[in-house]
C-alpha cells in the first residue's frame, strides 16, 4: 500500500512540474513585442513600445525654429523701431505745437484748430499702423507656429514608420509627463534627425 502511495505521489509531483513548465514557459509568443530594460539584475521589465519628446528642448534646438524665432524678433524689433520713431515725431510736433498756442504765435484760431485736426489725424493714424503692424506680428506667428506643427507631425509619422512606437507623447514644461524612464525619450533623436533633414534643405 505504501508503494502505491509512493507512485501516486510520484505521478503527482511529474505532473505538477509540467504544469509548471506549460504555464510559465509555454506562452513566450503571446508576450507582447518590444524590448526589455532591467529594473534591477534580477527584475526584467519590458519596454512598452511608447515614446515622448520634450517641445520645450525641441524649440529650443531644433534649426528650422530658432531661426523662424529670430525672424519674427527682427520683424517686431522693425515695427517697434518704426512706431516709436513716428511717435517720436508726433510727440515733438505735438510739443511745438503747444507751445506755439501758449505763446499765441498762431496768426488766427483756424490755423491753430488746422494744426490741431492735423495731429489728431496723425495719431489715428499712428494707431492704426500699430493695430496693423501687431496683427500682421499675430498672422505671422501663427503661420510659423502651423508650419512648425506640420513639419514635426509629417516627421514624426515618418520617423514612426520605422520606429513603430505606438503613441508618441508631447512633453512640455514638465506639465503632461511628470516623471518617464530616460528609455522612453527621444527628443535628441528628433532634434538631430530634424536638424540633418533642415541642414539638407
Amino acid at each position: 500500500m505504501k508503494n502505491v502511495l509512493l507512485i501516486i505521489n510520484a505521478v503527482l509531483a511529474v505532473a505538477v512540474i509540467i504544469l509548471f513548465v506549460l504555464v510559465l514557459g509555454g506562452n513566450k509568443s503571446e508576450q507582447p513585442k518590444g524590448e526589455t530594460i532591467r529594473v534591477t539584475d534580477s527584475v526584467p521589465l519590458l519596454r512598452l513600445p511608447v515614446a515622448y519628446v520634450n517641445i520645450d528642448s525641441l524649440l529650443l534646438n531644433y534649426q528650422f525654429a530658432q531661426e523662424a524665432n529670430e525672424a519674427l524678433i527682427r520683424r517686431e524689433e522693425n515695427a517697434r523701431l518704426r512706431l516709436n520713431t513716428q511717435a517720436r515725431q508726433l510727440q515733438s510736433e505735438v510739443n511745438e505745437f503747444q507751445r506755439k498756442l501758449e505763446n499765441q504765435a498762431f496768426l488766427s484760431r483756424e490755423r491753430a484748430e488746422r494744426e490741431q485736426t492735423r495731429l489728431m489725424q496723425q495719431q489715428q493714424s499712428l494707431q492704426e499702423l500699430e493695430a496693423r503692424l501687431m496683427q500682421e506680428l499675430f498672422t505671422e506667428q501663427q503661420r510659423v507656429n502651423e508650419q512648425l506643427r506640420d513639419t514635426i507631425t509629417n516627421f514624426l509619422a515618418e520617423f514612426n514608420e520605422i520606429k513603430q512606437y505606438e503613441i508618441i507623447f508631447s512633453n512640455t514644461g514638465h506639465d503632461n509627463i511628470l516623471h518617464a524612464h530616460k528609455s522612453y525619450d527621444i527628443t535628441r533623436e528628433v532634434i538631430d534627425e530634424l536638424n540633418r533633414r533642415f541642414s539638407r534643405r
